[in-house]
């Protein structure tokens, strides 16, 4: 099975702390690289972990408050003096070209390379990139200024050949192309071979919902129903739910209940407040609600 996993590069929320830098994961998926998010000193967690910033290809920004893209000024700088050349794709709010436009005008910088931008909506879901292994679904959270969650969902792939069978039955690798899209095989002596005896089921695909930041909002259910991995947000504890809902932000304990009533697999919790020295409380929290709950720690892959 390929590679779906996360690099958790960010924790924190919107004061980085000396243990927790802002917001920022990095996706593989069968070796296609996915920035989510881009808070401050994401390019330097990239190296910290070993990650190649040249294998990136497409950027995810959430929303324009600053823990979730203050670091990617720096980092297409940086794509750029490091001879960048490859088109980069940009998934964010309109906004933020201006954002971009105005930093590169008066610093005098034009990139090696082009910047490809797609919109994400505000206030509806869109189908940000569909190929024939992935689709990316961007959908509306509810905080305090627009903010957008993301959906990954692999594609299913081919039926997959077992080679010692082709050599029993005496099938020609000619005939895996219709093999794996579930055509019978002719063998070498002009019999026909059926598919069952030749190939396997696919991969089961995997799912990545990622949450930002959110107060409650049930209106996501639809979007991240059945998620194989859901990251949501988890800013305060409990004690300070009346905080969570004057900022637009989620308790541990809501996002429990968010990963619940969504019927997903596992849950991630981030995003936390400064104020917290210690997550553990967090996960003591959210369990009695889902068992199945971690806290992202920088510098952990989650496979899915």
């Amino acid at each position: 099975m390929q590679r779906f996993e996360i690099t958790i590069l960010g924790t924190g929320s919107a004061s980085p702390t000396t243990k927790r830098n802002p917001s920022a994961q990095l996706l593989n998926a069968a070796e296609r690289f996915f920035l989510i998010d881009c808070g401050e000193g994401t390019q330097m967690q990239l190296r910290k972990y070993k990650l190649n910033m040249h294998r990136i290809d497409h950027i995810l920004i959430s929303h324009l408050h600053g823990d979730h893209y203050l670091g990617l000024l720096g980092l297409l700088q940086s794509m750029h003096l490091l001879g960048r050349k490859k088109p980069l794709y940009l998934f964010c709010f309109p906004e933020l070209k201006e954002i971009i436009d105005i930093q590169n005008k008066h610093s005098q910088t034009v990139l090696n390379y082009e910047i490809i931008y797609n919109y994400t909506d505000p206030k509806q879901p869109k189908l940000l990139l569909d190929d024939k292994k992935l689709s990316i679904t961007s959908f509306p959270l509810s905080h305090r200024i627009a903010c957008c969650g993301f959906m990954f969902r692999e594609k299913e792939g081919g039926r997959k050949i077992v080679k010692e069978a082709l050599e029993k039955y005496k099938v020609s690798i000619a005939e895996i192309h219709k093999l794996r899209i579930g055509q019978d095989a002719i063998n070498d002596e002009g019999d026909t071979i059926a598919n069952r005896l030749l190939t396997k089921n696919p991969d089961r695909t995997r799912s990545f919902a990622y949450c930002s930041d959110t107060c409650y909002f049930e209106d996501i259910l639809p979007h991240i129903a059945n998620a194989d991995l859901l990251y949501h947000e988890s800013t305060f504890l409990k004690d300070m739910k009346d905080r969570a809902r004057s900022t637009f932000h989620s308790t541990a304990e809501d996002a429990a209940t968010i990963a619940q009533k969504a019927n997903v697999k596992k849950l991630l919790l981030g995003h936390f407040s400064a104020r917290y020295e210690d997550s553990s409380p967090f996960l003591l929290e959210a369990r009695p609600l889902f068992d199945n709950t971690l806290l992202a720690l920088e510098g952990e892959k989650v496979k899915i």
